[in-house]
């Protein structure tokens, strides 16, 4: 256990830190294989592929956000059990959601196989390169439940403090992945395939890394007794899973209507501004991870009932997530057009130039409004973290019509880059629900407790 971090005494500054900073790298070596798949498939298939890419990548987001936000609900519970000190509570959740995790892998993985022809309609995908958009996600949802798996794995980790278990498999994964993707795609010329597969393998390494992990730490160590479905601790579970699942949806949803706006202004500006998309996981990278040790922080103290603890936390949170935005804003703005070239490859240098125009843009437009998706992390993962996951799911939807609504006056208008402002948008309203949720239902009732327990 000495690789858990007990978030119940200490300086939140310090716990917090400890926590992300493996996360950050965990997550930079997962981002890295994302950004490798494209570069590849840009460099080494070409221009029609980086675009089959993009406009699928919401699509693929929606299935990830599935995983992650289910499992993000399950770590909620481990995190407060071990906060409490119940050790047969907390293997007890662990089997339940592993139990979750199981089904709602097998029902999303055959299920999509079929409904995805609906969803490449809805996305208005060009003619051309429909195919290749098609054989990337049918692989991608076969490979679904190694996804589930990695993510069940390192959200029970993370709950009970150890995210250096989560870097290791990420760092293994990533290697894996870039290696595979190298001889998929240049070596037996698998092309976009072969991203996916190469994608898919490590997922399942980086998950087999994680549960061995579980197995092996006493306390973690459910039996098959754990895993029988109880209806009460199933209920519960997926009460705090699902809304986040679904937020992650309904986010999903509106990135792709705004997608099948995109799909429609030509491939260079699909090029460009998948470019950016792919970008964005890395400058989201900290802000992922400081929520990830907030949620655990959080939830930790509000299961040991040190509610004080919560309030100081997330002061501290604030200051470093902002502090931290501002220094990526600064970077990607000097270095967003180099950075975003590295996905661009065509044969005609004036398709290069308006796709490099459009992702740069792009990444300007993202960059000067960072601190606030930063923000909208943080108190999110606050309010999970004492079990109101469905704040979650109202600050979806604000985003939702603020997405939707936007594409659909640019899609009259036809000016391509008032699809940027769509996004910063969506990330001002929830940011701004987050805030003012926290603040009325957690922050000052925290306050109120702790005064009558002086009292």
């Amino acid at each position: 256990m000495s690789k858990t971090v007990v978030m119940t005494q200490g300086k939140p500054v310090k716990l917090l830190l400890s926590f992300a900073l493996p996360l950050m790298l965990g997550n930079l070596f997962q981002q890295m294989y994302t950004v490798v798949d494209t570069a590849i498939v840009g460099r080494g298939v070409g221009l029609d592929a980086l675009a089959a890419l993009g406009t699928i990548d919401w699509l693929n987001w929606m299935f990830l956000g599935i995983a992650t936000g289910l499992t993000q609900g399950f770590s909620v519970r481990i995190s407060q059990k071990y906060g409490e000190g119940d050790m047969d509570g907390l293997r007890h959740a662990i089997g339940q959601s592993a139990f979750l995790a199981s089904v709602t892998a097998f029902l999303v993985a055959v299920s999509m196989q079929f409904l995805l022809p609906v969803f490449l309609v809805f996305l208005r995908i060009p003619e051309e390169i429909i195919g290749m958009a098609e054989r990337y996600m049918r692989i991608m949802l076969g490979g679904f439940p190694l996804v589930m798996f990695y993510n069940f794995g390192a959200s029970v980790l993370r709950g009970i403090g150890d995210s250096k278990t989560p870097l290791k498999a990420m760092i293994i994964a990533s290697i894996t992945n870039i290696v595979l993707d190298c001889v998929a795609v240049f070596g037996l010329k698998w092309g976009i395939a072969g991203a996916a597969a190469a994608t898919i393998f490590s997922q399942g390494v980086s998950g087999t890394i994680c549960f061995t992990k579980i197995r092996r730490t006493e306390v973690l160590r459910f039996g098959r007794h754990d895993m029988k479905a109880k209806n009460s601790t199933c209920r519960l579970l997926f009460g705090l899973g699902a809304p986040i699942a679904a937020k992650n949806t309904i986010v999903s949803i509106g990135g792709m209507a705004i997608q099948t706006i995109v799909n429609g202004f030509g491939m260079s500006f699909i090029a460009g501004f998948t470019a950016s998309n792919k970008l964005y996981g890395l400058f989201e990278i900290a802000a992922l991870s400081y929520s990830f040790a907030v949620a655990t922080y959080v939830g930790q103290n509000y299961g040991a009932g040190k509610y004080d603890r919560i309030r100081d936390g997330m002061k501290a949170a604030t200051w470093l997530s902002i502090a931290t935005s501002l220094v990526i804003t600064v970077l990607l703005i000097v270095f967003g057009r180099p950075l975003t070239m590295l996905f661009i490859s065509a044969d005609s240098a004036a398709l290069m130039q308006a796709a490099g125009d459009t992702a740069y843009l792009y990444l300007v437009y993202m960059a000067v409004f960072l601190p606030i998706l930063y923000l909208l992390y943080m108190y999110q993962a606050a309010l999970n973290g004492t079990g109101n996951t469905m704040a979650s799911v109202v600050s979806g939807v604000f985003q939702l019509f603020l997405r939707v609504g936007i594409a659909m006056v640019v899609g009259m208008t036809g000016y391509e880059n008032g699809i940027f402002i769509a996004e910063v948008a969506a990330w001002c309203g929830g940011a701004l629900y987050m805030v003012v949720k926290y603040y009325r239902s957690v922050h000052k009732p925290l306050i109120s407790v702790q005064d009558s327990f002086a009292r």
